[in-house]
C-alpha cells in the first residue's frame, strides 16, 4: 500500500504590525509648570475681587496689595525689611544645614555614632522648634541670636532625616562589590556613599527652606523691630490688610523661588538617575 504524500495546506500571512507602546509616565515637561498653580489662583483672586465674591475687609483687591507694594518701595521700608529676613533665614538656614547633614553622616557611617545621635534627633523631631522659643528666649534673649537658632532648628531635622535615610538606604551590592575589589573605605565613601546619599539630601534641603520660612515667620513676631514678620505684626495693629498681604506675598515668592532653584540644581546634579522626572 502506498502512502500518498500530500503538500502541508499554506498558513495564513501574518501581518506585520508594530507594537504600538502607550506612555505611562507623567508625560512630557510642561514649560513654566511651576507658575501655573501661582497663576490661576492669583486669576481667581482677582475674579473674586472683582465679582464682589471676596470682600475687601476679608482680603484686599490685588490692585490695591500692588499699590500698597509700590509705597513700601518708595518708602524703603520693603527693602530693608526683606534684607533684615532674608539674612536671618539664610544663616538659620545654613546653619541648620552644615550641623544636620555633619548630624546624619556621623549617625549613617557608624553604628555607634547612630546610638549616640539618632535618639535626641528623634525626640527633637517630636518637639516643634516653635515650642522651645521661650526656652530659648530665656537662654539667648531676644536678639537675633535665638531667631536664628530656632530657625536652625527647625531645619536640622529634615536635612537629618532624609540625609540618613539615603545613606541607609544606598543599595548593599555596591558595599560587597567595594570589597571584592578592595576599596578603601574612605574612597568608597567619597565615590559611592556620599553620591548616593545626594538625592535624599536634596530632598530633605527642599523641607529644610519651608521649614526656615516657617519658623521665620514665628520668630519675627518676637519682639523684633525689623523683618517681615515684624512689618505684619504692625500692620495687623493698625488693620492694614494691604500691607498684610503684600508680607505673606512675600514670604510665598520666597519659598517658590527657593524651592524652585532647589529643584533645578537636583535635576542637573542627580542626571544618572533615570525616574518618571526625566
Amino acid at each position: 500500500m502506498t502512502a500518498v504524500l500530500t503538500a502541508p495546506a499554506e498558513l495564513p500571512a501574518v501581518d506585520d504590525a508594530r507594537v504600538v507602546r502607550r506612555r505611562v509616565g507623567p508625560g512630557r515637561r510642561v514649560p513654566f509648570a511651576t507658575l501655573v498653580g501661582p497663576l490661576l489662583l492669583l486669576a481667581l483672586w482677582c475674579l473674586g475681587s472683582a465679582t464682589g465674591l471676596i470682600a475687601p475687609e476679608t482680603l484686599s483687591e490685588p490692585w490695591t496689595v500692588v499699590t500698597a507694594f509700590q509705597t513700601l518701595i518708595e518708602d524703603g521700608r520693603l527693602q530693608e525689611n526683606l534684607l533684615t529676613s532674608a539674612t536671618r533665614a539664610g544663616l538659620g538656614l545654613a546653619l541648620g544645614v552644615v550641623v544636620g547633614a555633619g548630624l546624619a553622616i556621623l549617625s549613617g557611617l557608624s553604628r555607634l555614632g547612630e546610638a549616640v545621635i539618632d535618639g535626641p534627633v528623634q525626640i527633637k523631631r517630636s518637639i516643634p522648634s516653635l515650642a522651645l522659643i521661650p526656652l530659648l528666649i530665656l537662654w539667648f534673649g531676644i536678639g537675633e541670636q535665638m531667631k536664628i537658632l530656632t530657625i536652625a532648628l527647625g531645619v536640622l531635622v529634615p536635612i537629618y532625616i532624609h540625609t540618613h535615610n539615603g545613606l541607609r538606604g544606598i543599595d548593599g551590592r555596591y558595599a560587597e562589590l567595594a570589597q571584592t575589589v578592595d576599596i578603601r573605605r574612605s574612597e568608597f565613601i567619597r565615590s559611592v556613599v556620599l553620591p548616593g546619599a545626594l538625592p535624599g539630601f536634596l530632598l530633605g534641603l527642599r523641607f529644610a527652606v519651608t521649614s526656615a520660612l516657617l519658623a521665620l515667620v514665628v520668630v519675627e513676631q518676637v519682639n523684633s523691630t525689623s523683618g517681615i514678620g515684624h512689618m505684619i505684626t504692625l500692620a495687623s495693629s493698625y488693620g492694614q490688610t494691604d500691607v498684610i498681604v503684600v508680607g505673606l506675598v512675600l514670604y510665598a515668592v520666597l519659598g517658590l523661588v527657593a524651592d524652585t532653584t532647589l529643584r533645578i540644581i537636583e535635576r542637573k546634579a542627580l542626571t544618572w538617575r533615570r525616574t518618571l522626572e526625566g
